[in-house]
């Protein structure tokens, strides 16, 4: 056997033993080819990837706010003020639901210190609200509502607590650990957590230590199936609160503080640790960033974004409700871009979503019914004449294509019975076996000639490409840089009237 031959085999195992992990540390010996492989085999824990695969999520940002028109209340607001006169969280579920939305948050807790839910550790909460005579519970009836309507549901917890006398102590991480005990053993299933990173002053003038890794082994130990965004090990915050994705949003990104003897190999579904860095750079996960870091992990991208200026009701606002269209081109760079949205649809002092919310959710679902019910590529007549390898993944239930070799092209071209007529490209790869994509270009085929129409780079669990019109005789999508061999599992094309009007950010 010879040396070469020798250090091959080896590579090739060292690859396959990493299957199926999400984090992987770099050594200093490492050779770039050695840290791109090393990428390429990074995959998403089952947590991850049930998430991912929610594509579009709801935020209910409900509570005191609601009555005081803040956005951010001090935690001096009485209880008294909240009594929504028409409470109706099945009426938020099936907006929801119909829309299209498959996971709705409820902010159980904002930085106020108010709490939805009868809870044991403070008295600033519903209980002491005259809403039901203070045996109200608006989480119990979320919980019953989403499953009436087999609708997932989160919790938002605020980290920061403005009315709580022990903030800033030791004792506050006492407080909030039962309070998330609570939440996750009271209410059924819970499928994300979701924490933001405001941390304020508190009335000692210190600012809260947080014991994170502790609020982290609660949430592993009562809710294992649960997501744990955006300070969290599992989801990261995509960096703005515009609903836009990057152009090139890499889920496996550099993460210097996670060492190898703190994560034990097979050991990633129970990942405590939060990857530490800046997540809002443009680029988070190049080869460029990729070879100068210690460690890579699967970190993908939540991008959060409100139907309206605001992220609590506020009756000034009902003729700001974003468009369907205005939606659409939001879904087109959020889910279109690797990321998962989260829509923030808040009820107002009624306990209700407002008509126009409902009416622009409903718009925004059945255009993209309307695009997306049709893809070209499958049509009658339609032939793939330059065909990749398919595979069957049959615990899956989905067909995905690649190349026979890692050095070959994966390309797709298709030929239509007709002129065709298109604007909108669809990809996805299957990210049970990592993200891999670099680049790919499309290409058209008009009076025997082919012609580049477009270009982009990363792909991910999904990537949705706005094309200029165009009339074609066939079209060809080539995947011209991958890490490894690339694995496509959703490939459409599609067109769509106004495409050329969305407005972007």
């Amino acid at each position: 056997m010879t040396k070469y031959f020798l250090l091959l085999l080896l590579a090739s195992a060292s690859y396959n033993s990493l299957q199926g992990q999400n984090y992987v540390s770099i050594d200093a010996t490492d050779r770039p080819e050695d840290i791109v492989r090393k990428a390429a085999s990074i995959t998403p824990t089952d947590r991850q990837l049930n998430w991912q695969k929610l594509e579009v999520t709801g935020f209910l940002h409900f509570g005191i706010n609601t009555f005081t028109g803040m956005e951010w209340g001090d935690g001096k607001a009485s209880p008294q003020l909240f009594n929504p006169t028409n409470l109706d969280t099945d009426q938020w579920v099936r907006i929801a639901k119909e829309s299209g939305i498959n996971l709705l948050i409820l902010t159980a807790k904002h930085h106020d210190g108010f709490c939805l839910w009868p809870t044991n550790t403070t008295e600033y909460s519903i209980k002491n609200s005259p809403y039901k005579a203070g045996k109200g519970d608006v989480l119990k009836d979320l919980a019953a509502s989403c499953k009436k309507y087999d609708m997932k549901i989160g919790v938002y917890l605020s980290p920061w607590d403005r009315n709580a006398s022990v903030y800033g102590s030791e004792a506050y991480n006492e407080m909030f650990r039962n309070q998330l005990a609570e939440v996750l053993t009271n209410y059924g299933r819970i499928d994300e957590v979701w924490f933001d990173g405001a941390n304020g002053e508190g009335p000692n003038g210190k600012k809260q230590e947080y014991d994170w890794a502790s609020y982290y082994s609660l949430i592993r130990k009562l809710q294992p199936e649960a997501v744990i965004a955006v300070m969290g090990p599992d989801v990261r915050w995509v960096g703005t609160e515009t609903g836009y994705g990057r152009d090139m949003e890499w889920s496996v990104v550099p993460a210097n503080n996670l060492e190898q003897n703190n994560i034990a190999a097979g050991s990633q579904q129970q990942m405590n640790i939060k990857p530490m860095g800046d997540m809002r750079e443009k680029d988070l996960g190049s080869r460029d960033k990729i070879m100068k870091a210690k460690g890579l992990v699967w970190y993908p991208a939540e991008t959060d974004v409100s139907i309206r200026p605001g992220w609590f009701y506020h009756a000034h606002e009902d003729a700001k409700v974003k468009s369907p269209e205005k939606l659409l081109d939001i879904y087109f760079n959020s889910v279109g871009k690797n990321g998962v949205l989260l829509l923030n649809i808040p009820p107002n002092k009624e306990g209700l979503i407002h008509s126009s919310d409902e009416k622009s959710l409903l718009g925004w679902k059945a255009l993209r019914d309307s695009i997306f019910s049709h893809n070209l590529l499958t049509a009658k007549g339609v032939k793939l004449v330059k065909s990749p390898v398919r595979k069957s993944v049959k615990e899956d239930k989905n067909l995905i294509w690649t190349t026979k070799k890692e050095e070959q092209e994966l390309q797709f071209e298709y030929v239509f019975p007709k002129i065709e007529k298109f604007n909108v490209l669809q990809l996805g790869e299957f990210i049970k076996w990592g993200q891999r994509v670099e680049k790919f270009d499309i290409e058209i085929k008009k009076n025997g000639a082919w012609e580049s129409i477009g270009d982009a780079t990363t792909v991910g669990y999904k990537r949705i490409i706005v094309l200029p019109t165009v009339e074609a005789e066939a079209v060809r999508i080539r995947v011209l840089e991958s890490r490894v061999k690339p694995f496509i599992d959703k490939i459409g094309l599609y067109y769509y009237k106004d495409a050329q009007k969305l407005a972007g950010e």
